[in-house]
């Protein structure tokens, strides 16, 4: 468990990535980490895109920066060549929240496996879109699929900042 505190305590998001891919192996392990976070009843309403393709990156990076109000050479994803875009079924009640543990369990198994991430907002917009609607269509992906995030992976160009420290306010106890 001490491992797991470590993670935790010790994972940050990146904002900068080497132009590099992270190993199929640590991928793997990193999708499987976010199939097994818990969801209402365990319904599993959430869906995981993983995005390795850098014409597709490329188009979801546009899309992501037009809705920021950015131009187009703008990259919301900070230079990662990768992501993992996490969609959740509308009609599971606790669809939200599955979605969020799942990205949870993606940037945490990422940092366990010394992969650095950040989570990207902008998902619900981009799939709410014609263009985000097409884009699933295409893909194979057919129901009423809400974006939750985007997370890049790779690897940090530059050294990622320490946690600031906790408010004091953070926990209240009721002994």
């Amino acid at each position: 468990m001490a491992e797991t505190l470590k993670v935790l305590e010790t994972r940050r998001s990146c904002r900068a990535y080497k132009p590099q891919l992270i190993e199929e192996e640590k991928l793997e392990k990193i999708i499987k980490a976010g199939t097994y976070a818990a969801t209402g009843m365990g319904r599993q309403s959430p869906i995981i895109i993983a995005v390795t393709n850098k014409e597709l990156r490329d188009k979801l990076s546009a899309m992501n920066a037009k809705i920021m109000g950015k131009s187009a050479d703008f990259d919301p994803f900070y230079g990662a060549q990768e992501l993992l875009i996490v969609l959740a079924d509308k009609s599971a009640p606790t669809y939200i929240y599955d979605g969020t543990l799942v990205m949870g369990n993606l940037m945490n198994a990422a940092a366990d496996l010394g992969v650095d991430s950040c989570w990207i907002h902008r998902a619900k917009e981009e799939f709410e879109s014609p263009e985000g609607k097409e884009l699933l269509k295409s893909l194979g992906i057919v129901g009423d699929y809400e974006g939750i995030g985007h997370l890049v992976l790779g690897y940090a160009a530059e050294p990622v900042k320490p946690a600031a420290p906790r408010k004091e306010d953070y926990v209240y106890y009721v002994r």
